[in-house]
């Protein structure tokens, strides 16, 4: 690993510790050079399904996009930061135990959705109704009905 200070390769470990719920390692490394100390992140590379979108297009899966509509529904609501983290995780690995190479986008959008339902209510129906494209305020009673009665 190169010292983002000075760019010599020879760095030490010096502390490791597993973090995101054991999915990622932080190691505290120290140059042997300059002896300046940073922070490294290592994380399994997993390869995500391709998104065969509602015109037939297949693009590769982008988690910014993800994490973006997420925190679009999320905005302005009582939810932690570690809380959107622990829901892209969720969806991402519900997304790659498929098995499949290619998933339809509705397939993501249901998925975000129920990560939704259980983290905010109001978030949830922010986001169906951008989803699935609501068209009166009808739409909008009838999904809040269908919440109330699965609580």
């Amino acid at each position: 690993m190169h010292c983002p200070f000075c760019a010599q390769d020879d760095t030490k470990v010096i502390d490791s510790r597993l973090v995101a719920d054991g999915d990622a390692v932080r190691r505290r490394r120290e140059c042997q050079a300059c002896g300046e100390r940073f922070t490294t992140f290592e994380t399994a590379e997993l390869v995500m399904p391709r998104i065969i979108k509602r015109d037939g297009s297949r693009v590769p899966f982008d988690e910014e996009k993800l994490k973006f509509g997420l925190t679009k529904a999320l905005e302005k609501r009582p939810v932690s930061v570690d809380q959107v983290e622990a829901a892209l995780t969720h969806i991402k690995h519900r997304l790659r135990e498929t098995g499949e190479r290619e998933i339809p986008s509705m397939q993501v959008g249901e998925e975000v959705m129920e990560e939704l339902k259980s983290l905010d209510p109001v978030a949830y129906v922010r986001f169906a109704s951008v989803y699935r494209d609501f068209q009166d305020v009808s739409e909008f009673a009838d999904e809040i009905q269908k919440l109330m009665y699965q609580r």
